[in-house]
């Protein structure tokens, strides 16, 4: 059983960089609230690929990959 599979497509796992670096640059900089915490959130999945909730219900938004068959 893999504990991370990758289930988010390259262009989510950008976007979830982007948005958890955003997020919590508000703990440095902007209004410095705790919340801003929450950002590591959406860092981590980004970077690891895998997404826990996506696991959890079956989903996931990587391309689907082609099957060959071998005669």
């Amino acid at each position: 059983m893999n504990l991370f599979p990758k289930n988010e497509h390259i262009v989510e796992r950008i976007i979830r960089i982007v948005v958890g670096l955003a997020v919590l640059s508000l703990v440095v900089i902007g209004p410095k609230t705790p919340v801003a915490l929450l950002g590591v959130v959406p860092l981590v999945t980004g970077l690891l690929g895998s997404c826990p909730l996506y696991t959890l219900f079956g989903l996931s938004t990587c391309s689907l990959k082609t099957k060959t068959s071998t005669s």
